[in-house]
Formats: structure tokens, C-alpha cells, sequence
């Protein structure tokens, strides 16, 4: 029998971020929280991609915020222009230790603590299609479903039931 599991028993743990990455989410969702969006983080998109935080606002507009812990990580990954077809807004998410300067300004930005993000540049508005808002909306739904299931199912235990 085994005493010590070095498996994540958490369905709500993904386990693939950085540390960095997961304190500029933490701001970052402080932040969007008290604007009121919906927050997901790690959800799957129609193309195979996986957006790294994606919020839905009270008004329906879906905002995608991808989470850059460094120039290294901005300069390597160049799939991000591909996550404007699934969004009304597109942001990029950091910290302070890394030059705001190399993110584009067709997106808009956030910078994050880990206990808070402020919000330096709105992202331009370019509204999706009604199919797809469609389609986004029902994953972003299903999503949190089904991981909330996950979750209430990871909490139970035989003492519990």
C-alpha cells in the first residue's frame, strides 16, 4: 500500500504552469473577479488550442487573457494571434519584471502581482460572429460543469458518503 502519492489529486489542478505564471493568474483572476467576469482557466478551443484564462463578462463578450512569465515565453510562443478567432477581446497578462514594451498594442494588457492586476491597455474590441459566440459560450459552460463535477467528486470521500 502505497503511503505517499506524488499524484495531484485535485482535478482543478492542471500542474503545467510555472509558478510565475500561476502568480500573474492569481492576480489576474483578483482583477477580472471584481469586474465581475467568469473565469476559466486551461479551457480548450474548438481549434486544439488551450487559452490560458478565459473570461465571460455580464454583457456575453468573451476575453481571452494569455499569461506571458517572460520574454523567453512571449518570443517562443506564437500561437496567441490564433486565439482572436474564439474572443471579443484578447489580452496578455505579466508581471512587473518583464518589459511591457515586447507585447503587441493591438492587445490589450495586464499586469499582475499575484494579489491583484491592473489593467495598463483595453484590448480592441472585435466581436465574433454569432456562431461562434455561440459555440465558445456552450464549451465555456460545459467546461465549468464538468469540472466542478470533477471537483465535487475529488472531495468525496467513503467517510463522506
Amino acid at each position: 500500500m502505497t503511503i505517499v502519492s506524488v499524484a495531484v489529486n485535485n482535478p482543478l489542478i492542471d500542474g503545467r504552469q510555472s509558478d510565475r505564471a500561476m502568480l500573474v493568474r492569481r492576480g489576474v483572476q483578483v482583477l477580472l473577479n471584481e469586474m465581475r467576469l467568469a473565469l476559466l482557466p486551461e479551457m480548450s478551443l474548438a481549434n486544439g488550442r488551450r487559452a490560458d484564462l478565459v473570461g465571460l463578462t455580464d454583457k456575453g463578450e468573451i476575453w481571452i487573457i494569455e499569461i506571458k512569465s517572460s520574454i523567453e515565453d512571449f518570443r517562443v510562443d506564437r500561437k496567441w494571434p490564433e486565439y482572436r478567432s474564439y474572443c471579443d477581446r484578447l489580452f496578455f497578462a505579466t508581471h512587473g519584471e518583464v518589459p511591457l514594451d515586447i507585447f503587441p498594442e493591438d492587445c490589450g494588457l495586464l499586469v499582475s502581482d499575484g494579489y491583484g492586476a491592473h489593467l495598463l491597455r483595453e484590448a480592441p474590441e472585435h466581436r465574433l460572429p454569432p456562431a461562434t459566440r455561440k459555440a465558445v459560450t456552450l464549451n465555456f459552460s460545459r467546461t465549468a460543469a464538468q469540472r466542478l463535477m470533477m471537483a465535487e467528486w475529488a472531495a468525496r470521500t467513503p467517510a463522506t458518503e
